[in-house]
Order: structure tokens, then sequence, then C-alpha cells
């Protein structure tokens, strides 16, 4: 029986979508060369979840669609949403990280606005940033040819961990100098820190882009 297990256990880990019992049923005679009843299948199956019960797993077997799934306890999705979102963060390449963080400042912003400040052609960060849902397209600007005005969307703010734009320092004057100089330092403070591969948090550029606006308020009061 254990034997039986074992296989039924591993097959039912590997398969990336819920594995049915005739499934399971067609392996195992494959494997073994000779017939294995469906109850003795549902049976080691039974047990198998009676096992995962436990509260030692955070693990579990659930029946679906017609088959049967490791999952992850209720109790521990909080880690696993966790864990997919920073590893969501880490493949957004360093040109969209900029052009996110650009737009988030400067929105509504239209991509030609985005490239004179950047300097570089930022259609495919806009395309993929539009795929992932952290931008969305707020309208068309009133300028000559309308060109299309892009913004940051509700998931940005759940992506970053934020309730709403106001909670990012917005500064109307904040020069692409300025942003160029915040994204530096945000650069260099994840680097210092040992963030992995080139990309910066977006709170670190807050920081740096708040620290350059009130270098710039404390100027404008010794000039008055």
């Amino acid at each position: 029986m254990q034997y039986l297990l074992n296989h039924i256990e591993s097959l039912i880990f590997c398969s990336p979508s819920p594995i049915s019992v005739k499934e399971i049923q067609k392996v195992l005679e494959e494997l073994f060369g000779t017939e294995v009843p469906k109850k003795d299948i549902e049976d080691a199956i039974e047990v198998l979840q009676k096992r995962y019960e436990q509260a030692d797993f955070s693990i579990e077997i659930k029946a679906i669609a017609g088959g049967f799934q490791f999952l992850t306890k209720p109790e521990f999705q909080s880690s696993i949403s966790l864990l997919l979102t920073q590893r969501a963060k880490r493949k957004l390449s360093k040109s969209a990280i900029e052009t996110l963080a650009l737009i988030a400042y400067k929105q509504p912003i239209t991509k030609a606005k985005l490239e004179a400040i950047r300097g570089v052609s930022c259609d495919y960060a806009v395309q993929k940033l539009l795929e992932k849902e952290l931008l969305v397209i707020k309208g068309k600007d009133k300028t000559a040819g309308r060109p299309i005005l892009y913004g940051t969307s509700d998931k940005f703010m759940h992506y970053f961990g934020i309730n709403s734009l106001d909670d990012l320092p917005m500064p109307e004057d904040l020069s692409a100098e300025d942003v160029e100089t915040a994204q530096k330092q945000a650069k260099l403070q994840s680097q210092a820190e040992g963030e992995e591969g080139d990309e910066f948090s977006l709170f670190k550029f807050q920081r740096g882009a708040k620290a350059i606006q009130d270098k710039k308020n404390q100027e404008n009061e010794k000039n008055d």
C-alpha cells in the first residue's frame, strides 16, 4: 500500500493541472504491467488527503475539476501572494521600472513626452507595462494628432502597496534632471542594500524625488 501511495503522491505533486483517477490508473498500469483497481487508487488518495489535512503540512490535496491537485492551505496564501508579487517585480526590466516611475509622477503623459525625458524609445516598456496591467490609457491629449495619454492603474497601487496616488509625492515642477537624479539615488541605495539587479524600489525613488523637492522649497523660502 505504501508503495502505491508514494507513486500516487508523486503523480499528483508533479502534475501541473488536476490529475484524474483514470490518468493515474493508466500510468500505474503501464508502470507495473498489471491491472490497478480504481478503488485502490481512490482509497490511496483518501489516505493521502487525511495525511495532508494535519497541521504539520502547509499543503493539501484537493478534488478539483474532476481530478486532484496539491494546493497551499488558505492560511498560508498570504505568504505565497507576497512571493509571487516579489517575483513579478523582479521580472520588470530596468527600462520598464524607469518608465513606470516617470508615468507615476507625470501622469497623464504621452509617449512622446516620456521619450523626451528618457531620451530613448519607450514603445517596448509601455507595451509590457500595459500587458501587466500596471498602466491604463487615460484618454487622448488635446495637442496635434491627439496622442494617447497613459497613467497608472489600480493594479499598480496594489502592486506597490499604496492606497492611492496621493501617497506619491508628486511635485508639479519635477524636472527631467530631478527625475534622473532621483533614479540614480534610488539605484545606488538599492545596490548598497544588496538588492538584485539594476531594479530599484519605487519608494526609494519617491524619497529621492521628495528630497529634491524639499531642497527646492527651502531655496525658494530663502529667496523670498
